[in-house]
């Protein structure tokens, strides 16, 4: 089976911007070290600050459900709740 390709977008309030990045920053080396993880690169919009892109490829969808699960995404969660304004998730297989 192929890689599975995350396409997570994060849309913060427009007050919570500099709050939303530091939690998602705080997420980058801690999911370096989840099994599985092979590529995690958080990028933000140049044109609307408040959306931030993160493109992730992992060895297998169960080793991705386990980063979901993970005490760091949890805390992240915590620490934002209320502060995203909307948030999408694409699940995706490289073709070519």
């Amino acid at each position: 089976m192929s890689k599975l390709t995350i396409i997570a977008n994060v849309y913060a309030k427009p007050d919570q911007i500099e709050l939303v990045k530091s939690e998602l920053v705080k997420l980058i080396p801690l999911t370096h070290k989840d099994e599985g993880c092979i590529q995690y690169d958080l990028h933000q919009d140049n044109d609307n600050p408040a959306h931030f892109t993160f493109y992730e490829n992992w060895e297998t969808r169960d080793l991705w459900q386990a980063h979901m699960n993970a005490p760091h995404l949890a805390a992240y969660m915590e620490a934002t709740e209320g502060a995203v304004e909307e948030f999408t998730l694409s699940e995706m297989t490289h073709i070519g």
